[in-house]
């Protein structure tokens, strides 16, 4: 019998018994659907979580930080940490030619104040090469990216800069009363104190022991290239610092504390400075996630000071893991309880056609046709289930997800917490079929046993 007829055959069969039909497939569809739903919810939160921790920095870079004036912790230094290594040309070269190393970014940071009319504020100010800002995608509210080479150093806003800016007088700013300062920093005359020790001391009248009363320092007036896109309570790894081109900032202090120590820049043993300008932090992008973790170990064997967020992201994918299981387990017990309903409607069936059967067997029929019209009944069962499941799967994602995103704000949810991607969909279907046919098989073998004469005296 060719399988065409076997299919004709069983299908033709299922439709005899439509109420016994529908409240199997029921079954089946409760259970893929469960199963489904669940599964999907926690690969959504699996996908929010690395979505909300790519919100805080690459997730495929190792940081470097110069460890000359870094502790941890415990308040001692890391043993394993050299310092008298220092982030120069030289060490990014020695980090390019590491395996799986895609590129090096160096950055350098100093503190400096911020001011504009009444206004102040204490910032972070950072230098970044040409071209970095763009090759992470940092969407801008309005502007450009800063370019080096044109003069005059321009700078790039982060979105929360404007939080920190307050009237140091009557201290309203947003941390104080939840006022907006009256500055566009866009537009607006907006200066920049990178000396902020002597302007402090100037401000306070300080006399040092030559008896030399202190000089203001000079006020830099930057240009505003662009705005990090993103509310006043959006937070990104960009948020809190303006940016601006490293080399044009490493000129800028080299003139500013000419012979003096910069801050955040090492000294030596005598605590006098370098004539080198240190970067104070390397980016180190590796080709993928998976190489994260080696990477950073070879980084710090090498006796320099590397982090990166991958044991943080890696724990919490393991827990999400856990998640998915649990989640696919619950689901898994309907589809259970499915199997058991087809494993009854079938064993039903053979008693009810055992006649049918013993007349088939008499008249030459192949066993193994027998068998597999039982298990195509038993199939597709599994896959009409399968594909109504699904349908109501997608149903109860979109709904959850509508749900979500209205109660996003009061209970911090982002993105999809229910994605169901086509592997999964491919996977439930082809899984709900298997499920009907191992629960047809067995009462497959029982038709295939039944002897033909005693089938034919049945009543």
């Amino acid at each position: 019998m060719k399988f065409r007829d076997l299919l004709r055959l069983s299908t033709s069969n299922l439709f005899k018994r439509k109420l016994r039909t529908v409240l199997t497939v029921l079954g089946v569809m409760i259970g893929v659907a469960s199963i489904v739903t669940m599964v999907s919810l926690g690969l959504g939160l699996s996908r929010s979580l690395t979505e909300e921790m790519s919100t805080y920095g690459s997730l495929t870079s190792v940081t470097v930080q110069d460890a000359s004036n870094m502790y941890f912790y415990d308040g001692s230094s890391d043993s394993e940490v050299d310092e008298n290594k220092h982030l120069d040309d030289d060490a990014i070269a020695e980090l390019s030619q590491l395996p799986n190393v895609e590129r090096v970014v160096p950055m350098i940071e100093t503190s400096a104040l911020l001011k504009s009319g009444a206004y102040e504020a204490y910032i972070t100010l950072v230098g970044v090469p040409d071209g970095y800002l763009e090759s992470e995608n940092v969407e801008l509210a309005e502007g450009t990216y800063p370019a080096g080479g044109s003069g005059q150093m321009q700078v790039m806003y982060g979105n929360q800069i404007i939080n920190q800016i307050y009237n140091p007088k009557t201290y309203s700013g947003y941390w104080y009363d939840g006022t907006m300062a009256d500055v566009d920093l866009m537009n607006d005359t907006v200066f920049f104190i990178l000396d902020m020790d002597s302007y402090w001391n100037f401000e306070s009248g300080y006399v040092g022991e030559d008896g030399v009363a202190p000089k203001m320092p000079k006020k830099h007036l930057f240009e505003a290239s662009g705005i990090v896109a993103g509310g006043v309570d959006d937070y990104n790894s960009y948020s809190y610092y303006v940016y601006c081109n490293i080399d044009d900032l490493k000129a800028i202090l080299k003139k500013e504390f000419k012979g003096r120590t910069i801050p955040g820049q090492p000294t030596t043993s005598s605590g006098k400075p370098y004539k080198e300008i240190y970067y104070n932090r390397l980016l180190v992008y590796t080709d993928s996630m998976d190489h994260v973790t080696d990477l950073q170990t070879m980084i710090s064997g090498m006796g320099y000071s590397a982090s990166s967020d991958a044991e943080w992201i890696q724990s919490n994918q393991k827990q999400m893991g856990y998640i998915q299981l649990v989640l696919g387990g619950i689901g898994a017990v309907s589809l259970l309880v499915a199997a058991i309903g087809i494993a009854n409607t079938m064993m039903m069936s053979i008693y009810e056609r055992t006649k049918e059967i013993g007349i088939m067997k008499v008249l030459g029929c192949d066993m193994y046709n027998i068998q597999g019209m039982f298990l195509i009944e038993a199939g597709c069962i599994g896959f009409i289930g399968g594909v109504v499941g699904l349908i109501i799967s997608g149903i109860l994602s979109w709904v959850i997800n509508i749900a979500a995103a209205s109660m996003g704000d009061a209970m911090g949810l982002s993105g999809q917490i229910s994605y169901i991607p086509v592997w999964l969909a491919a996977l439930s279907l082809v899984f709900a079929v298997l499920v009907g046919m191992l629960a047809g098989f067995f009462p497959s073998l029982r038709a295939m046993k039944l002897s033909p004469l005693a089938a034919i005296r049945n009543e």
